[in-house]
């Protein structure tokens, strides 16, 4: 998908999950025995409403609605659909004024935080989520400390590679553990530049210059993202200087590396995501900037090269540094329930709805599969053909991830503003030290916001 893009223009066990799936087959109904610690269905009828901004998959909800009634025929779930892109703010906060909030809601972290006076904290489950989630997925998920939303889908983007056109060059396999640092990545391109093809491609708009390349300097500060507030905090008030941050310099350093060898480079702003895309699946290029949901254009092309994977990027020379071997993670949508016009009995009701979507083969099927989408949980058995998805969880898996949450407390217009600022040094309309102003200047206008 591209949502991540969309995501930030608007803007991640002692129970297994198979254990938790036992129970829902289709003969199963309302009120029998479930698994120890799983929430208990209604025992009375309860309508529930469904608040989707992921609106390219709502037939996809919809017949997990159906699925569900069948084997808990005291819930019925009604869909409140948005249009793809536009007016779901505006559609959310109607739902709100009328008094008729949707009980249950799939939305941007930063809008549930922005309305978190209204969504039910869901502390009282956050145990049981750490126990069927993959590490580091529930803490992701956290918005001023608390557990508002459960992280259903999750995304990864570092420096794609196609596989064939790497091992061409370098004559034998590819392993991503090879490259460690910045130099490493600059040998690599030396060798696929001698073979004839372009080393990398540089994808020009804006919410992938500002959002997810320079976005990496706020979240590569600390591992810990109340730290990297801070970080921001400071950058608003003049406490810190970016063009002194070696984060903020090591990223640059491999940028000015990345626009070297860029594809791209006799006409950088063009930004053809579907040709970018392309063109890279088909070996025009051996490295591309941008993350998984690129599959969606990628999966259903003719001609296309079979084998892809992920590499972080290096921001050093050092490998120890953090960043050189995690790729960026995130939880762009959550589950979140409203507590501001819901009954209890409806507030319940949805907390196992969710429970089963997340953890039942059916739901996870319907996600995986049919969604086209990663799942931030252990165990999961359903299998889809997101190749570089899949190479992300790898890194998931072994916990080398960098938390980009930090975006969730950002205003609106940041990836823009900031990318326009990229774009402008992406030509050579600015230097660095005018890129670092002007990325300043933006957060100071923030100041005590």
């Amino acid at each position: 998908m591209k949502n991540t893009a969309l995501v930030i223009c608007s803007a991640l066990l002692a129970t297994s999950l198979a254990a938790c799936s036992k129970n829902n087959s289709p003969s199963a109904s309302a009120g029998q025995t479930q698994e120890a610690g799983q929430t208990q269905p209604a025992a009375k009828e309860v309508k529930l409403t469904f608040f989707n901004t992921s609106a390219e998959v709502n037939s996809v909800f919809e017949d997990l609605f159906k699925k569900y009634h069948e084997l808990n025929p005291n819930v019925t779930i009604e869909l409140i659909p948005t249009p793809i892109g536009g007016a779901q703010l505006e559609k959310f906060q109607s739902l709100l004024a009328s008094g008729k909030p949707a009980n249950i809601a799939n939305l941007d972290p930063g809008t549930i935080l922005q309305y978190k006076d209204k969504f039910l904290n869901l502390d009282p489950e956050k145990a049981k989520y750490e126990q069927l989630a993959k590490p580091g997925a529930v803490d992701g998920a956290l918005l001023d400390g608390k557990f508002l939303g459960i992280p259903w889908t999750a995304q990864g983007y570092g420096l794609l590679y196609n596989k064939r056109v790497v091992e061409e060059a370098i004559g034998g396999t590819f392993d991503p553990g090879m490259v460690k640092t910045r130099d490493d990545l600059e040998a690599l391109f030396k060798k696929v530049e001698a073979a004839g093809k372009a080393p990398v491609m540089i994808h020009g708009a804006d919410w992938s210059l500002g959002a997810h390349y320079l976005g990496l300097t706020y979240s590569l500060q600390s591992k810990n993202v109340e730290d990297n507030r801070k970080f921001v905090e400071d950058l608003k008030n003049g406490k810190a200087a970016l063009s002194d941050n070696p984060q903020f310099n090591g990223l640059m350093d491999t940028f000015d590396l990345l626009k070297k060898y860029n594809a791209r480079k006799n006409d950088p702003l063009v930004a053809d995501y579907n040709k970018d895309s392309a063109d890279f699946a088909k070996g025009n290029a051996a490295f591309y900037f941008m993350g998984d949901w690129t599959w969606a254009v990628i999966g259903t092309l003719e001609g296309r090269d079979k084998d892809f994977g992920i590499l972080p990027v290096p921001i050093s020379n050092n490998p120890a540094d953090f960043g050189n071997a995690q790729v960026a993670y995130s939880e762009p949508k959550l589950f979140a329930i409203d507590q501001s016009g819901s009954s209890p009995e409806q507030q319940a009701a949805a907390k196992a709805f969710i429970e089963w979507l997340v953890s039942s083969e059916q739901g996870q099927d319907a996600i995986v599969t049919k969604m086209g989408l990663s799942l931030p949980y252990k165990n999961v058995k359903a299998k889809g053909t997101n190749i570089i998805s899949d190479a992300v969880s790898k890194y998931v898996d072994q916990g080398q991830v960098i938390n980009i949450g930090v975006i969730n407390y950002f205003p609106q217009d940041y990836w823009s503003k900031t990318g326009a600022s990229m774009q402008k040094y992406l030509v050579g309309k600015v230097d660095r030290k005018g890129l670092a102003d002007e990325v300043q200047n933006y957060w100071k206008s923030y100041a005590g916001k």
